[in-house]
């Protein structure tokens, strides 16, 4: 069951000085140099609920390897392009989400793996390009599904569900796919309206019943991270 620390009346917003705090290096040499297994942290939310920039600050503190399923997209080259941004892009189907539980599991046991690189522009992977991955001493997978994929459930030592009113996912989403992604302001809107928003509500916000921690992309982002270092904290997963 999720524990929503937003809405629990007992908790109070902390001061600057929990757990948010610079490690010194002797502290995160101790941390990476412990003998086991890597923590594995899965981030899930709407598309532009804040759930990509909460897991870049935790990388940020945690020195952590961020492993985005967005990357999985499977590889449309055999579909002309002009049909390509018809694809339901929301669906799960729509990612090779095999490759990516074999990917993780491998990256788990500490191997490297060679993970393909995404034109997010034509919809294809480039051919015969891949960007290695090493494990760190934490893992944060991000995307949409991936608290909705049941093979990836058991990985997670913690997960996290970022909850954001589907106004504000819109505008971000518009922002990051012009910027990002070579997009357009109509494209982006019709595509939230046809796929996005439906498949959301279909798989998407069901999935944050798998959550540990459901915090609000509209707070401050020191806030969130600084309930998810608490959380990780009393659970014994960061020293």
């Amino acid at each position: 069951m999720a524990t929503n620390l937003h809405a629990a009346s007992l908790l109070q917003k902390p001061a600057t000085h929990g757990y948010t705090r610079v490690k010194t290096m002797q502290e995160s040499d101790r941390q990476l140099s412990l003998p086991q297994r890597p923590i594995i942290l899965g981030i899930a939310g709407c598309s532009g609920s804040g759930k990509t920039t909460l897991a870049r600050e935790l990388a940020s503190q945690l020195e952590a390897t961020i492993f985005p399923l967005d990357l999985y997209y499977r590889d449309l080259s055999q579909i002309p392009l002009e049909l390509r941004d018809k694809e339901n892009f929301d669906d799960p189907d729509s990612l090779e989400s095999e490759l990516f539980v074999e990917h993780l599991r491998r990256l788990a046991a500490g191997q490297t793996i060679q993970r393909p690189v995404y034109d997010f522009t034509h919809h294809t992977r480039v051919p015969g390009a891949f960007d290695s991955v090493s494990p760190a001493r934490f893992l944060i997978v991000e995307g949409i599904l991936a608290l909705h994929y049941p093979e990836l459930l058991p990985l997670y030592d913690f997960s996290v569900y970022v909850n954001a009113p589907n106004e504000i996912c819109l505008n971000r989403r518009i922002y990051r796919d012009m910027r990002e992604r070579g997009r357009t302001e109509e494209s982006v809107r019709a595509q939230f309206e046809a796929t996005a928003q439906p498949m959301a509500e279909r798989y998407v916000l069901p999935s944050q019943a798998h959550a540990n921690l459901i915090v609000e992309g509209t707070e401050d982002l020191d806030w969130s991270i600084e309930q998810v270092l608490r959380e990780l904290h009393k659970r014994g997963l960061l020293q």
